[in-house]
């Protein structure tokens, strides 16, 4: 299995400069691993990057911003998700609702894929020359953690 490293940076890109209280507040647990966007991942790399009281305060309005553009999307998803298990222990599996609900499901997940693009363009923003090179250090180093980690999971299968 390959793992495209755009998607392993906007990830980590994503736990970097998003960890705000803001989208915290939201719906409490992604079923993606709700700490993505907690108060302690801003304060873990507010330290690792020595982000000011004023950086991390316009990190946080710009993700209060996104809340109200993100919050619904986190329902919608969550509905599509219990829609969908509904449908397959109902004992009787209809293919077509399934593929109804599934493209529903593509369709809010690639809007809060783009809801995210643009909270990390605009948070990355606020990073100084020196702190958007050291992110890239970080971040090259996770992914290469991450590469190594694939490769020895599909080299023991």
């Amino acid at each position: 299995m390959k793992i495209g490293g755009s998607k392993i940076l906007s990830a980590a890109l994503a736990v970097a400069l998003l960890g705000s209280a803001a989208i915290a507040q939201g719906p409490p647990a992604r079923m993606h691993g709700g700490g993505m966007f907690s108060e302690h991942s801003l304060d873990f790399f507010a330290d690792i990057l020595n982000l000011t009281d004023a950086q991390q305060a316009q990190i946080r309005q710009i993700t209060t911003a996104s809340k109200a553009t993100i919050e619904p999307l986190f329902q919608q998803e969550m509905q599509n998700r219990k829609a969908m298990m509904q449908l397959a222990m109902s004992g009787a599996f209809d293919e077509a609702k399934a593929q109804t609900i599934a493209q529903q499901s593509a369709q809010v997940h690639s809007q809060i894929e783009l809801e995210h693009a643009r909270i990390i363009s605009q948070a990355y923003q606020v990073l100084t020359a020196a702190q958007k090179t050291q992110l890239s250090q970080i971040l090259a180093k996770r992914e290469q953690r991450m590469q190594e980690h694939m490769q020895a999971k599909t080299g023991s299968e």
